[in-house]
């Protein structure tokens, strides 16, 4: 393991990341081989939302920045950019590491202009990412939220989330507690180069049902569904199938959306694997960020009849707003979507 002291006063790295400190380390083992983490003591936990009126959630907690998952569609990897970080391998392999964060949250929720209003996790990057393995951040997170009894949700691909059922189960008891995976397809080959760094389909939908089976209500944003190559009505079925089977208790699709900083990777993906897909790409989406209204609005309604025919309903409004994300930079999202900040 290497690792190097960055902290240089109001105009350097700890000023970038709005932290007192700044320490490097490079770990040179297989699980974090290549991943840079930035070790900070962040200032602030509980962020309020931009433009909040707008949004299903008004507070959230991100104790990472960057995220190992590498999905190639990331709508956070523009973030990176604001801290003069590259939104593509740099994105995937510079890791902010937000260490003070149990500590930290559990000053704020104690602080008296806190009223206890909810709180979202996992609507930047993903806060059960490779990372937290090392780290050990979520439970202390958890254990702050269960103290004071404040209701959160927390949206994830990692399987690393069934580490905490204990303190879940024991938070669901004294407050309100989300809690959605997100599996947009079952597909192998296409989770593999577009998902890298995430675990299996599979594996995650293992996690829903061990939720589940363990008492713990457990949602499932098929998210993103993919043009053209993970929107076939086979594709569709074996998707809502395999997310029946695991016992989840909704399940509400997503369609793919592009924004400034991951569509410029996205693009330069589907060029590398499946180039023939671009130009379809560059007409599907030359309105902006999302996909046109008439296609979102097919592909809901395959997913809620699928769901139907499996025995399993679309989220519950009030869960499906806490998890959903925000209009997009070019305007509102077209009528009847539903976007998440995570993908």
């Amino acid at each position: 393991m290497r690792w190097e002291n960055l902290t240089e006063g109001p105009a350097g790295p700890a000023a970038l990341f709005e932290a007192d400190a700044v320490v490097t380390r490079t770990i040179d083992t297989p699980e974090f081989r290549g991943i840079t983490f930035h070790e900070v003591r962040a200032r602030s936990i509980v962020n309020r939302v931009p433009g909040a009126s707008r949004m299903p959630f008004e507070w959230t907690v991100n104790p990472y920045r960057g995220c190992s998952h590498a999905c190639v569609y990331c709508f956070a990897r523009k973030t990176h950019s604001y801290l003069d970080l590259d939104t593509g391998l740099g994105f995937d392999s510079q890791i902010v590491v937000k260490t003070n964060a149990p500590e930290l949250l559990r000053r704020e929720l104690a602080a008296p202009r806190w009223t206890g209003a909810h709180i979202a996790m996992g609507t930047n990057v993903d806060c059960y990412q490779r990372a937290e393995g090392r780290y050990r951040l979520m439970p202390g997170i958890i254990e702050a939220l269960r103290d004071r009894a404040n209701p959160f949700s927390i949206l994830t691909k990692g399987t690393l989330i069934l580490r905490d059922l204990p303190l879940l189960r024991e938070a669901a008891e004294v407050t309100d507690v989300g809690i959605s995976v997100s599996v947009g397809f079952t597909d192998a080959a296409l989770w593999r180069t577009v998902e890298p760094g995430t675990p299996s389909p599979a594996a995650r939908l293992n996690a829903v049902r061990t939720l589940t089976d363990a008492g713990i209500e457990c949602g499932v944003l098929m998210a993103p569904v993919i043009p053209f190559l993970g929107d076939s009505p086979a594709q569709l079925r074996d998707t809502v199938r395999a997310v029946a089977e695991s016992g989840a208790t909704s399940v509400t699709p997503l369609v793919l959306h592009l924004r400034p900083g991951a569509r410029e990777w996205f693009t330069a993906w589907l060029g590398e694997h499946h180039p023939h897909l671009v130009e379809r790409y560059e007409r599907m989406y030359a309105g902006g960020a999302y996909a046109p209204t008439w296609y979102q609005r097919m592909i809901t309604r395959q997913v809620h009849e699928l769901a139907a025919e499996f025995g399993i309903g679309p989220a519950r409004r009030g869960a499906a707003r806490r998890i959903a994300g925000p209009d997009g930079p070019d305007g509102p999202a077209p009528a009847g979507a539903t976007q998440l900040t995570l993908l």
